[in-house]
């Protein structure tokens, strides 16, 4: 007899939790989330989780440090209410930028992250495109590496780009840049920076032709936008033409949007990993990510190979 599949969103996404359910046809899980007077989270499951196998859809998005707070509250609910498994659907893993030391007395922040998560009682965690591929190695549970590659690439052939060439922002995007290419058979460049501080690029080299060329940026995250406008303005003095973004998470922290609303940029592809605004400028394209996650959920449900979900099974 097969387990009871429930599926429960915290407060960073359900708009996605809805549609991955309507496309699983099963129902969105009933909970209560609430905070206290103090700010403290409350969860309760309204309705029976023993022995279910639970999802729970979270992206560690603003405010992020909340959202990963009432995901661990979730857990040990779920945990405590004798769920079978715990599965962490968390398409935007936060904190994944701190992967590693960088100077002396750094934490190591997307560590720390996979051991509360795995402490609390998660049994799986689903996430897309991290920023750093090595991070599912931090966990001693499974991790499922999802991207939105195909995603991208069937939108971007849609387009018809005249002259494109696929340009990654620095060397840690690099490979999802060259399988980029190879989908949409066209060059490959790269830009050499260096960070000054949080938030902030300097390009200092482009290595490869972009001269004539319509670029197309990839990127995993979209924060405040200014490492983007930077190569943006940084390919027009090389020549280039007005450019394509692509990033599988928009965070868009303080005005990061609107900087994007820029003469050199044609348009930016984003998903809803993260939650977006309902009205959002015309230049911004927003794909789902809700038909990979529902067939990943089924996949782990009843069992058979994730790569199946994506065409070059060197990702």
């Amino acid at each position: 007899m097969q387990t009871r599949l429930q599926i429960f969103s915290g407060s960073s996404n359900p708009k996605l939790a809805a549609q991955i359910c309507e496309r699983l046809g099963v129902p969105l899980g009933k909970i209560e989330l609430s905070r206290f007077k103090s700010g403290e989270v409350y969860v309760h499951y309204e309705e029976s989780i023993r022995n279910s196998d639970v999802f729970l859809v979270q992206s560690l998005s603003h405010p992020i440090n909340e959202m990963f707070v009432e995901l661990l509250v979730m857990i040990d609910a779920a945990k405590r209410a004798s769920a079978r498994t715990v599965n962490i659907i968390m398409p935007y893993y936060g904190y994944a930028r701190q992967e590693r030391k960088s100077a002396p007395r750094e934490p190591i922040s997307a560590k720390m992250v996979a051991d509360v998560l795995t402490t609390a009682g998660a049994t799986r965690v689903v996430t897309i495109d991290l920023h750093a591929p090595a991070i599912q190695g931090f966990f001693n549970i499974p991790v499922d590496h999802l991207t939105t590659l195909d995603i991208m690439t069937t939108y971007l052939k849609s387009k018809e780009i005249t002259n494109p060439v696929v340009v990654s922002p620095d060397a840690g995007r690099a490979s999802m840049a060259e399988k980029l290419a190879s989908g949409l058979d066209a060059p490959f460049a790269m830009m050499i920076k260096k960070r000054p501080g949080h938030n902030q690029s300097v390009i200092t080299h482009v290595i490869g032709e972009v001269k004539g060329h319509t670029p197309i940026i990839i990127e995993d995250l979209i924060d405040t936008g200014s490492t983007i406008v930077n190569v943006v303005e940084g390919l027009k003095e090389r020549g280039a033409e007005d450019a394509f973004v692509c990033a599988s998470h928009g965070l868009f922290s303080a005005d990061g949007m609107s900087r994007l609303i820029h003469p050199n940029i044609r348009e930016v592809v984003i998903t809803d990993s993260i939650a977006q605004p309902e009205q959002h400028p015309e230049r911004f394209h927003v794909l789902s990510v809700a038909p990979m996650l529902s067939q990943a959920i089924q996949i782990i449900r009843d069992g058979g190979s994730i790569a199946t979900l994506f065409r070059d099974r060197g990702i």
